[in-house]
């Protein structure tokens, strides 16, 4: 699976952004200069493996994030792969309503796709924080503690529905920001996914039933920071690449 998959369109801008990063030995790029353009082949997204053990998460069952990972997450990688090859069939005969239904079928499920790739790679850890990202949450938030108070707030906020808890970086401004999304769709346009949190039923009906604030217990307990403090150390210089 590329890069650009797992770290969603924002932390594609942050590996540009290194073009602007004089390198030694090397001449660094034009300020004008721009990463060349790749053609875009409709239909042929691959679902990417489990990036950990299923059989070694605490609180998480093999069953469950198997069945998450077969049905919910490879769906919507089916899914996209469908709508992207009928919107390529499309022509200026097309009548809009139908042009219109696929491109919002796109956004969500190309959003659900990424969305649970992320998801799934800030899993697999000790959910001990570290890094520079755990300085800059609780100099954001007024201490750590208190970040995860919002955050775990805003994801039982989703309980008994469907959505996404997110934690990402706002690349326009450069602050850390929590989002509540209701759906595939709902996000904050310039901002980049640090944290991913599933709170869609299906990523914890199996395990817990309607018990949403359990499975958030056992999400913050498998979570890896570690990959947590990668996207944000890509997302900050991509932020800073931006702002000039």
């Amino acid at each position: 699976m590329s890069l650009t998959r797992r770290e969603t369109l924002g932390a594609l801008v942050a590996g540009s952004a290194a073009l602007f990063v004089a390198t030694p030995g090397a001449r660094a790029a034009e300020p004008d200069a721009a990463p060349a353009a790749r053609r875009f082949e409709p239909g042929r997204h691959a679902v990417a493996p489990l990036p950990f053990d299923p059989t070694k998460l605490s609180g998480l069952s093999e069953r469950l994030l198997v069945s998450h990972h077969d049905n919910n997450y490879a769906g919507a990688v089916k899914n996209l792969n469908a709508v992207e090859t009928q919107l390529a069939a499309t022509s200026k005969d097309t009548p809009g309503f139908q042009v219109a239904a696929l491109r919002d079928r796109e956004l969500a499920f190309a959003n659900s796709m990424v969305l649970h790739e992320l998801y799934f790679a800030n899993l697999g850890g000790d959910g001990k924080p570290g890094g520079a990202v755990q300085q800059a949450l609780a100099d954001t938030f007024g201490g750590f503690a208190r970040f995860e108070e919002l955050m775990r707030a805003t994801a039982a906020s989703l309980a008994g529905g469907s959505g996404w808890a997110i934690l990402a970086l706002d690349l326009g401004g450069g602050g850390l920001r929590i989002q509540g999304s209701a759906n595939h769709t709902q996000s904050f346009a310039t901002a980049t996914p640090l944290l991913v949190l599933d709170m869609y039923e299906h990523a914890y009906q199996m395990d817990y039933g309607a018990a949403a604030s359990r499975y958030i217990d056992a999400f913050f307990a498998n979570l890896r920071w570690d990959e947590v403090d990668r996207r944000y150390a890509r997302a900050v210089r991509a932020a800073r690449a931006l702002q000039g």
